[in-house]
């Protein structure tokens, strides 16, 4: 791709502009990529695992993550997706005179960078419809197929993709856009950075690159089956916390504390019994003769 004569300039900015849409596309925007994922990737171990993992999020109460979300994700992926876009219209196609490997991934990279802005747009609508208020919701989101994700009911963004396997094959294309555009940014990042500059470090430079479009591509592509298979006619329960088969059950503060105690009193404890029906346990009695 040749600069366009006729397209918008950065002026004097061009360099900082540059550096700060190369740097907000791994952090927070590639960060929060992979957490996203991952935590929809939590559906495969269940609805139950699933709605545990939104509620971790939402305790953090409606302000908070107002807050986290505007500076450190949405304002960010705006601004990366507009520069992003004023960069491919700053560009012609050269791909016909120039079919080599380089300039492949070159355009690959911007088609893909624009797929993914439309349809994380696209995504934010579907499923949070942009703006949270009541008004909004009602009156804009809602009639036009948005806001369908409830907290409280997190299989309520499996029947949304359920709905229509043209929503299924957006989301597919959409996350593989956005997996695509992240494993071959961060090996762009490392020549806009200067971390690897020769051949020989570029070609290095494929394997952390490919290793992490192969991993989330395989999370991506695995949350969006749970997603499409998961039977959403059952609300899911609220997950207890996990138990600890096969251990032993932690050990009552009684018998953590009485034989420190004991140390320092000089006062043989009492033996620490499992109940009132039970003698002396044998447990505890070996934890006190330890400490003597």
């Amino acid at each position: 791709m040749v600069p366009s004569d006729g397209a918008l300039s950065f002026g004097r900015h061009e360099f900082v502009i540059r550096r700060l849409h190369s740097l907000t596309g791994l952090v927070p925007i590639g960060g929060y990529l992979a957490f996203h994922l991952l935590t929809n990737g939590s559906i495969l171990d269940g609805p139950e695992a699933f709605q545990h993992r939104v509620d971790q999020i939402h305790l953090l109460g409606p302000t908070t993550l107002f807050l986290l979300e505007w500076p450190l994700i949405f304002l960010p992926i705006l601004f990366h997706g507009v520069i992003g876009i004023l960069i491919v219209l700053r560009g012609q196609r050269n791909l016909a005179d120039y079919p080599y490997p380089g300039n492949i991934r070159y355009t690959v990279q911007r088609a893909t960078g624009v797929i993914a802005f439309g349809f994380i747009l696209y995504h934010v609508f579907h499923m949070h419809g942009w703006l949270r208020f009541d008004w909004w919701e009602e009156h804009v989101a809602r009639p036009w197929g948005g806001a369908r994700f409830q907290p409280e009911d997190a299989l309520s963004a499996a029947r949304a993709i359920q709905a229509s396997i043209w929503v299924q094959l957006v989301y597919a294309i959409g996350v593989l856009a956005c997996v695509y555009h992240l494993a071959n940014g961060v090996w762009t990042m490392g020549i806009t950075w200067g971390v690897w500059t020769g051949p020989n470090a570029q070609r290095w430079a494929n394997v952390p690159a490919v290793a992490l479009g192969l991993f989330l591509a395989v999370v991506g592509m695995g949350a969006l089956f749970g997603m499409s298979t998961v039977d959403t006619a059952r609300p899911p329960q609220r997950a207890e916390p996990p138990r600890y088969s096969g251990l032993p059950a932690p050990w009552p503060s009684e018998m953590v504390v009485e034989p420190f105690r004991a140390l320092a009193t000089g006062c043989a404890p009492a033996p620490w019994s499992e109940g009132p029906a039970s003698g002396p346990s044998r447990r505890g009695e070996a934890a006190v003769w330890s400490l003597r």
